[in-house]
Order: structure tokens, then C-alpha cells, then sequence
């Protein structure tokens, strides 16, 4: 790290008066027009109940000039632009990388080059040959727009290619096929496919393949998987599993099926997530034996089995379940036999497991240690355990298994940029993890950084991990311009993971700090349980606790401290600022999901009602509405300076969402804009963020980190007065 520029940058901090604010207007009106629910014998009154009609004139006109007035407020602080070019030069100091399939000798994957604004897809010879670009997802003949890939799966002759393209970050993906010879699409186009997040099912003969569609007036409901064969009419495809495909199985509308297929194994595996709860069903059937709604399934898991991850191998199954043990264990089960049992492959024990690979010799399961990676190998004929060594503590975000036990794998940690390695795991002695070209090295010096990890006491006595990442010339002074972030929910876990861009902020001096809150998947099962529904609260009170302990140690201080959290963290930053709002300067929720009342009734509702719960359960509502953060805004309470930040096509949280938590604390305190100030800035071609350009992103990044600088007293974003 460059120390002039950390010098500076310090001293900068240290003569600028938090007072030296941006004068900015009175905010937009907002139409007031409350409703009143009765819950359970509780009234609750929502006065923006009319901006769930996003389609509305008047919600649309308020939207725009929500985001014409954040636009006026970021465009005075001075410091943005230079911010911006700083984050583009790092994000282009090298390439990214992933989503690696290795198919007929041929190596798949998605790379973003620098100077791209979105990441394309492309093959090569083997692990080394020469590599040609497939599709840029942008430059797609006579369909202009913004489109991103959403997924993709090669057939088994590695001769096609199935694709996920969606439009202006809907995520709404419509299937097409891809030519690898030609590299040209074909003409088949098939839509409402946007949930086949991991891709098709192709048949062993490459001669179709399965795949998951929802109905037209659904998004996340009600959907099955249909068999498609080559040449045919899609709308002559049969629905093989799912809902109301037949008599013998009753789905629930937000249960999600799959059926996938792997090589060399004569079973097809149908899955069943239950919405987002973290269980999930499995059947069984002979992949010559699919017929429609007369294929034989046989289930082999229930919910109470309480598996989070299953595969095929050969004729075994192998699952992983946390039903006696919360960081799970992995189990075997014999296909062949209808009356065999599960069998131990892998104990518990202080590892949490977390995803299973099969290969020709083995089964690999990634799992988490004390925040890091760790992988294991599981023979498959002798059952002999062991683990792979990996070449540094970090993350692995991929594995994939090649021939016999070479295994491609995609490793980063805070501060090791993404490096694609071959790992021998097959015991072979002292055998070196050998680096490949597919991602090439990241040109920016991480030396001046470090991250750690401690424990901090939370309100109930837990021990909450706190990962830190910081210059390693930080001073312990109370003043470091610091980010808190956490998630907490389904059970998802915050893994080191590498950003160059990051150093835009650590060169101020600055400190970006992840809180592993309870509704996590840190410390396994128990620690998701621990901020779920009835427990919910703890995830908001681990987070707080994590803003005292930087606070306490001198890291920070509460005018150089801000909140983030998006998606589900939006209730973790949201009850954090609604219940202690004074530990932050400033915080953003990005596309948070701010009203729990209501998110129910959306299109993604169902599916999230096994994660927080549902309004017609009284104590439910009772844990919901009291840490709803729309709901407990106050009026007159003085908060931190807040960027709400949504994508108006969203079809995870919906725009209106954020919308009403930035309207109700605009309101509930109008006279703080001037010191305080509460925007909404949306993205007008932008969803939940799945798909945006790298364009997007940093623009976004550039203008959330100048409202935390300009809000600390950071001289260089200081607005004139």
C-alpha cells in the first residue's frame, strides 16, 4: 500500500468537522394513505400501503423523483469521481473467473477481462489450450439491453451449451441454446426459466434435457421440471416432477423441484427445496424409467431425515444431514436395495459440511473450519477418509472434479486474490498444488493489509465471530473510518472472499469489518436456528455487538462507523438502526427486505415464510412485528444518515419494500435532511443484483462509500456550503 496516500488520507480525517455537511432541500412529498391491519387482535397502520402498486402512475412518478433527489444529494460530495476512477482501476487490475465445467475434454467458464463491464462465457482445450470466447451476453444479435448469464450447463458431448439470459437484472432467464463449434445461438428460446440457478439436466445421450419452469402468473411458485428433446416444440415438453404433475405426490406452491443427472450413474436424483427452509426431500428413479407423470419415483429423504445437500454416485446417494449433528454429517445409501439404510461416511465433528462433489474415485465435500475452507475426500470403494491439503486459509469457491482424483478447484481469502489450481487428492505424497492460467494473477498489492477473526460476547454470553480486515499499520485511535456488514439468514455463511476493489477504502485508512451473526451457517445448524423466527432477534443483537466491540477496541467510533446489510440483512441493518441508531453515522440497506408484514404476499413470499415466519401464526407475528424495521421507525428519533439502495426490477425484494422504509424515516423526521439525510437511490435497469454490469456495481459502491465519508467528516467529501 502506497503509505503517502494512507498518511494523507488520515490527516485528512483528522482536521475535518463532522459539521461541514451538504445543504440540501426539504425532501420529495410523499402521499400519505394509511391502512389499518388487525393481526392477532393488534392493530397495525401502514400509511404507504398504495406503493405496492408499483405499476401505479403515482408510485412510479414518486419512485423517479426519489432517485432525481439522491442523485442531487450524492452529486455534491466532491470526492465521488475521484472514488469511482480509484474502484475501476482496481477492479480492472485483473480478471475474474468461474463457473467451471470440464466437459468431452473441454474446459466451460464464465471470464470478465478487464475493461469488460460484464462477465462473458468461454471454453478452451483441456485445463491449457487455447481458449475462445463463446458469448458476450451484451452483443447479442438484434436483442439490445443490458443481459446477464444466469446459468448454464454443456451437454454431455460438449457439442451445445443451455443458457440462462435475462434482461436489465431480472433475473428473468429465458433458455437458449448455444452452438460451441459456432459459437451461434439456435433458435430455441424458452422462457419462465429463470429458477435453474444450477443449470439443466442433460440427458447421458446429449439428446435432450430437464429442466425446472414456472407458471406465467408465478415466480417462485408452483413449478416443475419438463423433459425437452432436441428439435421438438418446447410447447410439446413433458412435465416429469413437480407440481400437480402427479396424483402420488402433493407439492406445497412453494416447493421447488429439480431432477439432475450425473455421469456414469444410472439414477436420476429429483429434489425438492421446501422454499427456503434448509431441508430438503429427495426421490430416486432409473433414468430409462422417466416417463412423465408415470415415472416411478421412489423418495429416499423426507424433511425429518433434515438433509441440506444430496448426490448421486454410481448406485449410491450420498447426503449430508445435520438430523444428529448440527455442523451434519455425510451419508451413504445404497440405491440397489430398497431396504437398506444410511450408512456413516463422513462423521461430525468440529468442521461444518457444507457441499458434496462426486468424482471417479471419491466424494469431496467442501466444509468450513473456523472460518476458512477445508476440504475431505470420502473413497468410494474402501470409504477411507482423508483430508486435501490446500496451499493457504481461504475460501474455495469452487470444485470440480476432473479424471481419477485431480480435482480443478477456484481458491481466494481476504487478502489472496482467486487463484485456479489442480490438487492431487489422492494421497499422492508431498504432491504440490499446481497454479493454472485460467485465472491469472491480480495485479495489486494486498502486502499492507491483513484480516483476523475474534470473538465477541454478545448480549446473551454467545461468542460471535468478527472477521476484520484492515491496514496493517492501522492505529488504534477510535477514528478509523469503518464498515460493519452482516447477513443472517437461511443458514448462509460470509466466507473470505478477495476484493480488489476493497483497497479503495483500506487506503484511507479504513476498516471493513464482517459481523457472523446468529441466522448464519458459521458455526452450523444450531447458529442458523439461533436468529430464525421466535430467535430472530439475535441476529440484529449479534450485530450490535459487533459495533460495540469496534467501538470498545479503538477501531472506530460511532461518527466513523456505518451499517450495511441487503437482501435478508436488511432486517439485521434495519433493526440495528431502529434499536441503536447512536452507534452509527450512517448505514445503507441494500434491496432490504424492510417490512416483514407484508413481504409474504409477493411473488417470493411463500418461499420465505420457512425462514421468518408467517403473519397467520400469532407468535410469529409477534417476533416479526417487533423487529420489522418499517414498522418500528419512530417519529422525532434522531438516526444515522441512510442510502436505501433498490433495483426497480427486482423480483427478489420488490421495489416497493425499501421504498416504504425510506418514505417512513424521511417522514419521521423531516428536519434531519440537512444533517441526517435519508435517500432512496434506485437503479432504473437493475434488479437484486444478480446480473448487474461491473459498471453498476461500482457506480453503486462509489456512491454508498462517499455518503459514509461525506457523513464522517472526510474533508475530500465535504460539499461546499
Amino acid at each position: 500500500m502506497n503509505s503517502s496516500i494512507l498518511k494523507s488520507a488520515l490527516a485528512a480525517l483528522l482536521v475535518a468537522p463532522l459539521s461541514v455537511l451538504a445543504q440540501v432541500g426539504p425532501y420529495p412529498a410523499t402521499s400519505v394513505k394509511p391502512v389499518t391491519d388487525v393481526y392477532h387482535g393488534t392493530s397495525v397502520v401502514d400509511p404507504y400501503r398504495w406503493m405496492e402498486d408499483m405499476k401505479s402512475p403515482e408510485f412510479q412518478a414518486w419512485l423517479k423523483t426519489q432517485a432525481a433527489y439522491a442523485d442531487g444529494v450524492l452529486a455534491q460530495i466532491p470526492g465521488r469521481a475521484a472514488l469511482r476512477e480509484r474502484l475501476g482501476v482496481l477492479a480492472d487490475a485483473g480478471e475474474s473467473t468461474g463457473g467451471y465445467e470440464m466437459v468431452a475434454g473441454k474446459l466451460f467458464y464464465s471470464k470478465r477481462a478487464p475493461g469488460q463491464n460484464q462477465a462473458r462465457l468461454w471454453v478452451r482445450d483441456g485445463l491449457n489450450g487455447a481458449e475462445r470466447e463463446l458469448l458476450d451476453p451484451n452483443n447479442l444479435p438484434g436483442e439490445p439491453g443490458k443481459h446477464a448469464v444466469d446459468w448454464y450447463s454443456v451437454s454431455p458431448d460438449g457439442r451445445l451449451l443451455a443458457v440462462g439470459l435475462s434482461k436489465g437484472g431480472s433475473e428473468n432467464s429465458v433458455l437458449r441454446l448455444l452452438d460451441v463449434a459456432t459459437a451461434k445461438l439456435l433458435p430455441l428460446a424458452i422462457d419462465r426459466t429463470g429458477l435453474n440457478e444450477g443449470g439443466v439436466a442433460w440427458l447421458p445421450d446429449a439428446s435432450g434435457f430437464l429442466y425446472n419452469r414456472h407458471p406465467a402468473e408465478e415466480r417462485y411458485n408452483k413449478s416443475a421440471v419438463f423433459m425437452h428433446k432436441l428439435g421438438q416444440d418446447p410447447a410439446k415438453d413433458v412435465a416429469q416432477f413437480g407440481w400437480q404433475v402427479s396424483k402420488k405426490e402433493n407439492f406445497e406452491i412453494a416447493d421447488l423441484p429439480y431432477v439432475r443427472l450425473t455421469k456414469g450413474s444410472p439414477w436420476a436424483l429429483a429434489e425438492v427445496l421446501h422454499g427456503d427452509a434448509a431441508e430438503r426431500s429427495y426421490w430416486v428413479a432409473r433414468v430409462d424409467q422417466l416417463k412423465g407423470a408415470a415415472t416411478p419415483w421412489r423418495r429416499v429423504v423426507r424433511p425429518e431425515h433434515k438433509v441440506t445437500r444430496a448426490e448421486v454416485a454410481g448406485g449410491s446417494l450420498y447426503a449430508l444431514s445435520q438430523q444428529k449433528a448440527s455442523r451434519r454429517e455425510l451419508l451413504s445409501l445404497d440405491l440397489t436395495s430398497a431396504k437398506a439404510g444410511f450408512k456413516t461416511a463422513l462423521p461430525a465433528g468440529d468442521s461444518v459440511l457444507q457441499t458434496i462433489e462426486t468424482g471417479d474415485a471419491a466424494v469431496y465435500v467442501k466444509a468450513l473450519d473456523a472460518g476458512v475452507s477445508k476440504l475431505w475426500r470420502v473413497g468410494k470403494k474402501d470409504g477411507k477418509v482423508s483430508t486435501v491439503a490446500l496451499p493457504f486459509e481461504g475460501t474455495l469457491r469452487s470444485v470440480t472434479p476432473l479424471k481419477g482424483d485431480e480435482l480443478l478447484v477456484l481458491h481466494e481469502g481476504w487478502t489472496q486474490a482467486p487463484q485456479s489450481l489442480l490438487l492431487q487428492a489422492g494421497g499422492v505424497a508431498d504432491a504440490p498444488a499446481q497454479r493454472l492460467s485460467i485465472q491469472k494473477a491480480v495485479s495489486v498489492d494486498t502486502s499492507g493489509i491483513e484480516a483476523r477473526r475474534v470473538m465477541v460476547k454478545s448480549h446473551d454470553g454467545v461468542m460471535v465471530p468478527l472477521s476484520i480486515v484492515a491496514p496493517k499499520s492501522l492505529t488504534l485511535d477510535g477514528k478509523r473510518p469503518t464498515i460493519l456488514n452482516a447477513y443472517g439468514a437461511y443458514g448462509i455463511t460470509q466466507e473470505p472472499r478477495f476484493s480488489a476493489t476493497r483497497l479503495a477504502w483500506t487506503e484511507r485508512g479504513g476498516v471493513q469489518a464482517i459481523c457472523h451473526v446468529r441466522g448464519g451457517g458459521e458455526l452450523g445448524d444450531d447458529w442458523h436456528r439461533g436468529g430464525y423466527i421466535a430467535t430472530k432477534q439475535n441476529t440484529v443483537s449479534d450485530f450490535i455487538a459487533c459495533a460495540e466491540w469496534l467501538i470498545a477496541n479503538k477501531y472506530t467510533s460511532p461518527a466513523t462507523l456505518a451499517g450495511t446489510g441487503g437482501s435478508a440483512g436488511g432486517i439485521t441493518i434495519g433493526g440495528a438502526v431502529t434499536q441503536r441508531g447512536e452507534l452509527f453515522a450512517a448505514a445503507q440497506s441494500a434491496v432490504g427486505l424492510s417490512d416483514m408484514l407484508r413481504m409474504e404476499l409477493t411473488l417470493n413470499g411463500a418461499p420465505n415464510i420457512a425462514e421468518f415466519g408467517t403473519v397467520t401464526n400469532p407468535a410469529h407475528f409477534k417476533s416479526m412485528f417487533a423487529l420489522s424495521p418499517y414498522h418500528n421507525v419512530k417519529d422525532g428519533r434522531s438516526y444515522p444518515a441512510v442510502i436505501v439502495t433498490t433495483g426497480a426490477n427486482d423480483p427478489r425484494v420488490e421495489a416497493w419494500i425499501p421504498a416504504k422504509l425510506a418514505a417512513r424515516m424521511q417522514t419521521a423526521n423531516p428536519d434531519a435532511a440537512k444533517t441526517r439525510p435519508v435517500i432512496l437511490r434506485v437503479d432504473f435497469d437493475g434488479g437484486h443484483g444478480m446480473g448487474s454490469g461491473l459498471a453498476q456495481r461500482l457506480d453503486e459502491t462509489a456512491d454508498v462509500w462517499s455518503f459514509f465519508l461525506w457523513q464522517f467528516g472526510d474533508a475530500a467529501f465535504q460539499p461546499k456550503r
